[in-house]
């Protein structure tokens, strides 16, 4: 999955040696050679020694922290061991009414998910009450030790050119590429051998065992849609009940599902500028779509010639837009930022968007490193370079605005140094019913892929929020969606199957935003309009608004998740 880098919650570099000892108190793929499978029969995990959390809101909602031991290879159990940081908040429901434990992820891979824990007060009507939460960092992440980091510049300002127009600008591209891979290489030593979906997975087991529970309950958003697909295929028996939401195509990892979100990225761009035209009372940016694009990508090709602020050139003007092809969260915040530049040629706002989705400094390129990590080794990439530049520039002539950085974003995979594992075959006929939820307009997990996992899940049920440009928006407010999450976790039941290849249930999606004129600014010359605008917001577009009209802590979650998916 294509993402921003985002500062990992307390990510480090990694040493020479790993971690040992007891517990602290504070897409898929096996190495090759090796059946797909985890070893995790022959490992029993210490006990979980819980204490306070350092997080502040962890704290706010009553959690507790603390750190797992696990082998770095589950293959020799009495190895050298790591730790996965956790944290947990538990039921407040009777003790006579607790349904378990329930593990989250924010997707990723590489997304710090230690504030997740919080996710169980997001649910409706208390049905989160009666479970106990289970945040975790993934190996290698955030707080889990040992965290990777290789390059933490490696996201600095006025990159070259996304696109390749010459081999000369190619080659630079190829040899930075590789150069963070090689970087990866040395920090991770041992490490990227095991930091394969299915080492997670096993680490999800070791979380079960350490807190005595026959099965899990779960809740995953984007690549955490994946990594329940792993996990119920490898222990169907431990699965109680499961929500995937923004549900990833098995099919695809990884190579192909990049060359597929370009696509859809492209087609949510447009549904953007058509947006954005609709309020041009409000933005000035042009009366149709086509306007609004063509400013765009006329904006683009400037900032190559002459970066604004001698800062952002055309990759930092891409990156900048990228979430509003995710979610329509920020789709404001995005939007004043563009008039602010082209209207007024005050740039800071788009600096800030592009800050807010990528950090500086050692540490800062954790959810980077350990997204290349899972991914790179999660099944085997192509190594021929003629292939990716042959298949890039056919999808780039028809999807001009990602295609290109989608493809640097991946490159390390070229050279990666760890090896490549074996995909696990997806099958969901023994597991029990799980609830998959998606938008018809998905970007980052196309609708295809939900589709194709109902398919292979005979017991799941899929709502479809019609028309819909989120990525991963559950719990959103919207009543038609969330009831049926809510009464699930509470009760079990889900909606009736329906025969057919479709959507089992049909909900309204995330509501686009609706600005309003309020702060007046000036027009630009020529315009002729005389409607007051917003003034350019500050807030980067990890901290755009969440609007919800019933989930209480919907901005929180709305953070929290793009914060671990890096936008």
């Amino acid at each position: 999955m294509k993402r921003f880098v985002s500062v990992a919650a307390a990510a480090g570099l990694l040493g020479a040696s790993l971690v040992t000892g007891g517990a602290a108190t504070a897409a898929p793929g096996a190495p090759s050679k090796a059946s797909p499978k985890p070893a995790t029969a022959g490992y029993q995990p210490p006990p979980i020694t819980w204490g306070a959390c350092e997080s502040p809101r962890l704290q706010a909602a009553g959690a507790e922290c603390g750190m797992l031991t696990v082998p770095l290879d589950y293959a020799r159990p009495s190895g050298t061991k790591i730790q996965i940081a956790l944290s947990r908040i538990k039921h407040t429901s009777p003790d006579s009414e607790y349904q378990g434990i329930a593990l989250t992820n924010p997707g990723g891979p590489g997304g710090s998910g230690l504030g997740m824990s919080r996710l169980g007060g997001w649910l409706p009507d208390g049905a989160g009450e009666s479970y106990d939460w289970i945040g975790f960092d993934p190996r290698g992440v955030g707080a889990s030790v040992p965290s990777l980091s290789c390059d933490g510049d490696y996201f600095g300002y006025d990159r070259p050119n996304y696109i390749p127009t010459t081999r000369a600008l190619e080659q630079t591209w190829l040899d930075k590429a590789a150069g963070y891979a090689a970087k990866c290489d040395a920090a991770g030593g041992e490490l990227l051998e095991h930091v394969k979906t299915t080492d997670t997975v096993a680490d999800m087991e070791s979380i079960r065992k350490a807190l005595g529970e026959k099965q899990i309950n779960y809740y995953g958003f984007s690549y955490g849609t994946y990594l329940g697909q792993v996990y119920s295929t490898l222990h169907p028996d431990r699965v109680r009940r499961m929500v995937w939401d923004g549900v990833v195509d098995p099919r695809g990892v990884w190579y192909d599902a990049n060359l597929e979100q370009d696509k859809a990225f492209d087609r949510n761009i447009n549904i953007y500028f058509e947006w954005i035209a609709k309020h041009d009372n409000v933005y000035h940016l042009g009366t149709t779509g086509d306007q609004v694009r063509a400013t765009w990508y006329a904006t683009r090709q400037k900032l190559d010639a002459a970066p604004a602020l001698g800062l952002i050139g055309p990759d930092e003007w891409t990156d900048a837009f990228l979430s509003a092809g995710y979610y329509v969260y920020g789709w404001e915040d995005v939007a004043t930022a563009y008039a602010a530049a082209i209207n007024d040629d005050n740039w800071e706002p788009i600096k800030e968007l592009y800050d807010g989705a990528n950090g500086s400094g050692p540490g800062s390129d954790n959810s980077y490193a350990m997204y290349l990590g899972t991914q790179c080794t999660d099944v085997k990439w192509p190594k021929n370079w003629q292939k990716w530049r042959v298949d890039n520039w056919r999808v780039h002539k028809s999807a001009p605005f990602e295609t290109w950085a989608n493809a640097w974003f991946n490159a390390p995979c070229l050279t990666w140094g760890a090896k490549a594992g074996t995909p696990v075959k997806i099958k969901g006929k023994k597991v029990p019913p799980v609830l998959l939820v998606a938008e018809t307009h998905d970007a980052a997990t196309p609708f295809a892929g939900a589709l194709e996992v109902r398919k292979r899940y005979p017991n799941s049920v899929l709502i479809e929020g019609v028309g819909g440009t989120t990525h991963s928006g559950s719990l959103s407010g919207v009543e038609c969606t969330d009831s049926i999450i809510a009464d699930y976790f509470a009760t079990g039941a889900l909606p009736a199957r329906q025969k057919g290849k479709g959507a089992d249930v049909k909900c309204p999606p995330v509501p686009q935003p609706d600005p309003q004129p309020t702060t007046a600014l000036t027009a630009p010359s020529g315009s002729g309009s005389t409607a007051a605008t917003p003034a350019p917001s500050t807030s980067p577009a990890g901290k755009a608004k969440g609007k919800s009209a019933t989930a209480h802590a919907n901005n929180e979650l709305r953070k929290e998740l793009r914060a671990a998916q890096g936008h």
